[in-house]
């Protein structure tokens, strides 16, 4: 029997609200109608990074990774002993690319800085267009999509030109709706979206009472991921084990894969294990899910044992062989504000008067006044599920180990995990593990 692994890998909402102003004209394409395929198309274009043999697809990625650390190491900073951590990076930098097109002056260098986007917008379309294009896949092994979505007031005068980058680099295609008279209406249109690209996993992601007659745009990005494991856990198997989180032992369902057939990439240094778990897949297409285990029972702080840069290096020393495996089935659900940590990570003016969007209607009035982030995962024996959901909202200022002895890589205490393509090294999911009983 196969086990299925379900990943819904984030809904980002950007919520882009201002007071009415006067003399407002329905200026932008109506729900239903495309514009043409970029031309040149994104991927034919030669504007990348100066001096980088990267590819603008490679550049991004490694974008996303820097912020996943980023935002990982801040939260888990400031989280208590025994919290669990988790969210989607890809999600969050998908929905602040769209962000970030109408963003302008030092608004958007400062999204750049803390993002670690590309200087240049054009390799910074090129990768998303590429990343979204080569991660999308349906097969016999697993399927993962991506999808975006601009939801505007109708009678609110959005620049054409950022509407029609929005759809070409980010397929983020526009529906008209009336905030104005029917913000209820609104809201239960986008949450429908919302659950449709999720496969009912986030459900009223947008709260009542979060539309308002003074909302003028929302922006939503979702990812969907569904697949099979390689070596399947057998249920007959799991077995009860004590889990040793900062707060005390727990009892936990303890997985486990000890057999000959279970064979593993796997890394081992003087403090660190990781193993790198595989998801069926056809061809050169593969997605892992990366556990990394402290030797000893410590708090998992990124910046002492892994970011970016380290995760790269352990990628190339991977080792494949068998190794006895002990994973505990979990749960979590997270919930978090983001306002203080993407200003302390060095972008405040988004969130102040002083903010310049007005690559998105040619005025200075927006500024983002919330940003939220829900997620939600579940490991056990048949796989994985999991979803992720954020909101931002924009107002007006006017309103190695040897082969000789089999490895035992036991998680009884508490580490960080990751889901990613191997192809593009992009990270889709992250978190921490350090109470599977919370």
């Amino acid at each position: 029997m196969n086990k299925k692994i379900f990943l819904v890998i984030g809904v980002i909402v950007a919520l882009i609200s201002c007071a009415a102003i006067s003399g407002c004209t329905d200026s932008f394409q109506q729900p239903g109608e495309k514009t043409q395929t970029p031309t040149p198309a994104p991927g034919e274009t030669t504007d990348v990074v100066s001096n980088s043999t990267k590819s603008p697809q490679e550049i991004v990625a490694d974008s996303n990774n820097a912020f996943a650390f980023s935002l990982y190491r801040l939260l888990s900073a400031e989280s208590l002993d025994d919290e669990n951590i988790f969210f989607s990076p890809y999600s969050v930098s998908s929905a602040f690319a769209l962000v970030l097109e109408g963003a302008k002056g030092n608004t958007a260098d400062e999204i750049k800085d803390v993002f670690s986007f590309p200087k240049s917008m054009d390799t910074l379309r090129q990768g998303f267009y590429s990343l979204n294009e080569g991660i999308n896949y349906e097969g016999s092994g697993y399927s993962l999509s991506t999808a975006n979505a601009l939801w505007a007031e109708k009678t609110y005068p959005f620049l054409e030109s950022y509407l029609k980058t929005a759809e070409e680099y980010y397929s983020a295609n526009t529906t008209n709706l009336d905030f104005k008279n029917s913000p209820e209406e609104s809201r239960l249109t986008i949450n429908s979206w919302t659950e449709d690209k999720t496969n009912q996993k986030i459900k009223d992601l947008i709260p009542e009472g979060m539309i308002s007659p003074l909302t003028k745009l929302v922006i939503t990005n979702a990812v969907y991921f569904k697949g099979d494991w390689v070596y399947e856990f057998d249920k007959e198997k799991t077995q009860k084990a004590d889990f040793y989180s900062p707060s005390g032992v727990v009892e936990v369902d303890m997985m486990q894969r000890t057999d000959e057939e279970a064979v593993f990439m796997y890394y081992e240094s003087d403090t660190l294990k990781a193993l790198k778990m595989p998801y069926e897949s056809e061809g050169k297409k593969k997605l892992f899910m990366t556990v990394l285990l402290p030797k000893d029972n410590s708090a998992l702080e990124p910046g002492e044992f892994v970011d970016a840069d380290k995760l790269a290096e352990i990628e190339k020393s991977f080792k494949s062989q068998q190794v006895h495996v002990y994973l505990p089935k979990f749960k979590l659900e997270t919930e978090y504000s983001l306002n203080d940590a993407l200003e302390k990570m060095g972008m405040p003016k988004a969130f102040s008067d002083e903010a310049d969007f007005s690559g998105m209607d040619g005025t200075d009035d927006l500024f983002i006044s919330d940003v939220v982030h829900k997620a939600y995962v579940d490991v056990n024996e048949e796989g994985t599920e999991a979803a992720a959901a954020t909101g931002i909202v924009f107002r007006t200022t006017s309103a190695g180990p040897t082969d000789v002895e089999v490895p035992e890589f036991l998680a009884d205490h508490p580490f960080m995990f990751i889901i990613e393509d191997e192809e593009s090294g992009n990270i889709l999911f992250m978190g921490k593990v350090s109470n599977p009983a919370n």
